[in-house]
């Protein structure tokens, strides 16, 4: 599966963004999909995450409430609509792949074979 993320870029305090997550070569309805970030001088951390379906989803607990992430595996993407988004959500967000158990979310790095390029958002007035 080759990920290909997009939709990041620059916004203020407050503002809205809406990443998206193209996978070829494979389908994705066997797949666990997730959202990670890494910011400057820090660790990749867990954003959120989604079963093959869609159904059953989480959150980290900084996003909860203001992200919101779905699929549709007919068009092969993952989103994740972010609003409200302050300056600590600057990174660079990465879409990932994952098929060991994909009839439940996961924030373990280690359960995701397939990872995307990454796309920057910066949150800055």
């Amino acid at each position: 599966v080759q990920l290909q993320a997009c939709g990041g870029g620059l916004v203020q305090p407050g503002g809205s963004l809406r990443l998206s997550c193209t996978a070829s070569g494979r389908t994705i309805e066997t797949y666990t999909l997730g959202w990670f970030r890494q910011a400057p001088g820090k660790d990749r951390e867990f954003v959120a995450s989604l079963n093959w379906n869609g159904a059953s989803t989480i959150y980290a607990d900084s996003v909860k409430g203001r992200f919101t992430i779905s699929r549709d595996n007919g068009k092969g993407t993952l989103y994740l609509q972010m609003n409200n988004l302050k300056p600590e959500d600057t990174a660079v967000y990465y879409c990932a792949a994952g098929g060991y158990h994909p009839e439940r979310p996961s924030f373990k790095t280690h359960e995701y074979e397939y990872w995307g390029q990454g796309t920057q958002v910066t949150v800055s007035s």
